[in-house]
């Protein structure tokens, strides 16, 4: 455990990285708010084309994970966010172009989304692979920390604010403002000092691929927590495709009610990023770990409880939970991760650590086929279930007896 020491304060080039951060965050959930919202109301389509929509803003996740891994391993991981942020900007400007021209068709909003969480996907790969590099060993979970707390800042109010945008003053700038965030964040990376690596030996991609793959799978405390990563983003997602109509049905809420209680996933998660430092700095490293994944239980428990209970109380209190503690978990893995792999392998990991994203088209499938046929409370004790998987999974693993972070690991000597 650490001392109550505080760790030296955060140096001003990570604290650009930090800015640049929350601003490509704001980014992308203004975006992903306008996109639908401009699809049904200026496009006019229906339920079954916003599906379609979701899916093509949801798919670069899976196609290009490895791919900006493997990118950010072998040049500059500055350079990899610097040029997915702009073309992020460039999609989201061109969004902009066609609404004002009033020539913007579905499609068409599809493909520059696409493009536009393309940047996002590359972006989130190399950042993790990056900060390693701006603090030392000991200002890693500060700075974690910093990074989770301007992603769940943008993910509690983005929509909102994406919404509100589009109330307010329009479809068009809303994508605007979105654009300007994404070239601030540009600017911002564009000051950092990022310290010159080693050259990566030039290999066939696959073989880069494989190696990263492999250390991920075959290592002792990175394999269980991507089984678990994968495990709980299938739960909670299962949880989430039932929700709304369960808490409108069951728990007899309005609209207003239902956003209500979704917002305290939000709030759960600012609460845990404000306080994970304190938390790291006062229990063992693996306890830290093992706190998200049981606390992922307990909010499931809390919510199968609601079919016996129907309070909504009991709902907003289970997504509290689910935000609190996960984001722990998100925080304290991420520090696990960048201090036990080699620095030529970062990227390909943390991108191999975003495929487990993958897992939640699972969850949501899972929740049509299973609520469809036998029902909300089906599905809620379904999730409790796999909830419970991977809380066995990360206890039974050796992660959580690390009583302090890991040494910062060095390359391998190659032969």
């Amino acid at each position: 455990m650490s001392t109550d020491t505080p760790p030296p304060r955060l140096p001003a080039t990570f604290n650009r990285l930090a800015w640049s951060n929350l601003a490509a965050q704001s980014a992308e959930q203004i975006a992903l708010a306008a996109a639908p919202i401009v699809a049904v109301l200026v496009l006019g389509v229906g339920e079954g084309q916003t599906g379609l929509l979701q899916t093509a803003l949801t798919l670069p996740f899976i196609l290009f994970a490895i791919p900006a891994g493997l990118l950010a391993d072998r040049v500059s991981r500055r350079w990899v966010m610097a040029g997915s942020e702009a073309l992020r900007a460039a999609a989201l400007a061109a969004i902009l172009l066609l609404l004002w021209l009033g020539a913007m068709t579905l499609p068409l909003l599809a493909l520059l989304g696409f493009i536009a969480v393309c940047g996002t996907v590359a972006y989130s790969v190399a950042a993790p692979a990056l900060v390693p590099s701006l603090v030392t060993s000991q200002q890693l979970p500060a700075a974690n920390a910093r990074i989770e707390l301007a992603r769940t800042v943008a993910f509690a109010n983005g929509p909102a604010l994406g919404g509100v945008l589009v109330g307010w003053v329009g479809a068009a700038p809303a994508f605007g403002f979105a654009a300007a965030l994404s070239a601030i964040a540009v600017v911002l990376l564009a000051g950092i000092y990022e310290p010159a690596r080693q050259p990566a030996p030039r290999r066939h991609p696959m073989q880069d691929i494989k190696e990263g793959a492999a250390f991920v799978m075959h290592h002792a405390l990175l394999r269980p927590v991507f089984i678990t990563q994968f495990i709980f983003n299938t739960a909670s997602f299962l949880l989430l495709a039932v929700f709304v109509p369960y808490a409108v049905r069951h728990l007899g809420l309005s609209a207003t009610g239902v956003g209500t209680t979704l917002a305290m996933y939000g709030v759960g998660m600012v609460v845990g990023a404000l306080f994970a430092t304190r938390v790291m700095k006062r229990l063992a490293f693996g306890t830290v770990i093992g706190l998200g994944p049981v606390t992922g239980l307990v909010a499931s428990l809390v919510m199968a409880l609601t079919t016996w209970i129907a309070t909504p109380l009991l709902a907003g209190l289970g997504f509290f939970l689910l935000g609190v503690g996960p984001i722990l978990w998100v925080i304290s893995t991420t520090t696990l991760r960048q201090s036990v792999t080699p620095p030529s392998l970062l990227g390909r990991v943390s991108a191999i650590n975003i495929m487990s994203y993958g897992a939640r088209p699972l969850g949501s499938a899972l929740g049509a086929v299973v609520g469809g046929l036998y029902g909300a409370e089906a599905c809620l004790y379904l999730a409790a279930a796999i909830f419970a998987a991977q809380a066995l999974v990360i206890l039974m693993s050796p992660a959580v007896s690390l009583r302090r972070q890991p040494d910062m690991v060095g390359e391998p000597v190659r032969c």
